[in-house]
């Protein structure tokens, strides 16, 4: 009998050894349960192949070759996948909408003798809770807002405070993305991967416990924040770190040494700025990377870009902040300023 998913919870709960995705390799990559592993049981290309045929010769042929594509792709996954899962192996097996590629697979694998099981509702049904969590009530945990210009090393202390028994919500790693436009990480997923990630990472949230959270805008890279997380953010008792420009300036250097590390990367970056800077300011930054003045390059940067973007920014948020100083941002000066924090967020959460 399928497994009917009621909270996004049940994936934990239920305790199944692997959950198998049997979607295409597109679907999976778009978006895909938690841990799921791809199994499919047709690749995009034979499951184009079956849809034409469905729609322009007919049902019956279409299910035909389906099956026998199906048990081919099925009897390869057993053989270099699945043939060390041991005689209890249960696995959880899902499609799109919990239909003929699951329940094909999930028989085979009965027939062995292993205990599968198949979602009702497929990948819809789980991405319908995902939607409910994220967009139809208020976000559940209060927030604490960490709140700061460029620079001013917020990342890596959600980092130290999540080591501190903190809770923290790291929305640029979920994003996959530093939130600026030298701010990529990689390849960012979708907007659905991204809406699924985030919705488990807040499902496990402690809602008697606050939550730090980076300030943010409403866009991480192409990323999009669901508004009822956007709207705590905003309304959310906010710590502020202050530092200096030149500090943040050094702070950024070693921080993106990733980008100082490949100037055609670099360069790169700095041209989408000319929508919005000046054309000489633009080659000017671009005679700092020549000269690999990176310190330089990010104050000024800052006193020209992103400052005054992030002044614009706090207008949107409501209240007043506790303001942190921060003399320096090396490694060991972090540590103690995240120490400071927690005592900070303990204030702020008091009733």
């Amino acid at each position: 009998m399928p497994v009917t998913l009621t909270a996004l919870s049940d994936l934990r709960q239920l305790g199944f050894d692997d959950v198998i995705d049997v979607r295409s390799p597109s679907e999976y990559a778009q978006d895909h349960l938690p841990g799921a592993i791809s199994l499919p049981v047709l690749d995009d290309e034979e499951r184009a192949r079956v849809g034409t045929i469905y729609k322009q010769v007919s049902p019956f042929d279409a299910r035909k070759i389906g099956a026998a594509l199906v048990a081919r792709n099925a009897a390869r996954h057993i053989e270099e996948v699945l043939i060390d899962r041991p005689g209890g192996w249960r696995p959880l097996v899902y499609c799109w909408r919990g239909g003929q590629r699951s329940g094909s697979f999930a028989t085979i694998l009965g027939q062995i003798g292993w205990r599968a099981e198949t979602i009702s509702g497929g990948y819809k049904a789980w991405r319908r809770l995902v939607l409910g969590a994220l967009y139809e009530r208020p976000f559940a945990t209060p927030v604490v807002l960490l709140d700061g210009n460029t620079g001013s090393g917020k990342t890596e202390l959600l980092h130290l405070l999540r080591g501190m028994s903190t809770q923290v919500l790291d929305l640029e790693a979920l994003a996959n993305h530093r939130g600026s436009i030298f701010g990529s990480m990689g390849v960012q997923p979708c907007q659905t991967g991204f809406e699924g990630q985030l919705a488990m990472a807040c499902d496990v949230l402690d809602p008697a416990r606050p939550v730090v959270i980076e300030a943010e805008s409403g866009m991480i890279g192409r990323i999009k924040l669901p508004g009822p997380l956007l709207q705590a953010m905003r309304h959310a008792p906010r710590i502020e770190i202050m530092a200096e420009r030149r500090t943040r300036a050094r702070y950024l250097a070693r921080s993106y040494a990733d980008m100082t590390a490949d100037s055609a990367l670099l360069a790169r970056a700095v041209d989408r700025l000319r929508p919005y800077q000046p054309a000489t300011r633009i080659e000017g930054w671009h005679g700092l990377i020549a000269a690999g003045d990176f310190e330089t390059l990010a104050a000024d940067l800052m006193t020209w870009h992103y400052d005054p973007a992030y002044a614009r920014s706090r207008k949107r948020i409501d209240g007043d902040a506790i303001r942190v100083e921060a003399a320096a941002l090396d490694p060991e000066a972090l540590k103690g300023l995240a120490a400071t924090l927690v005592r900070d967020i303990a204030a702020l959460s008091k009733p």
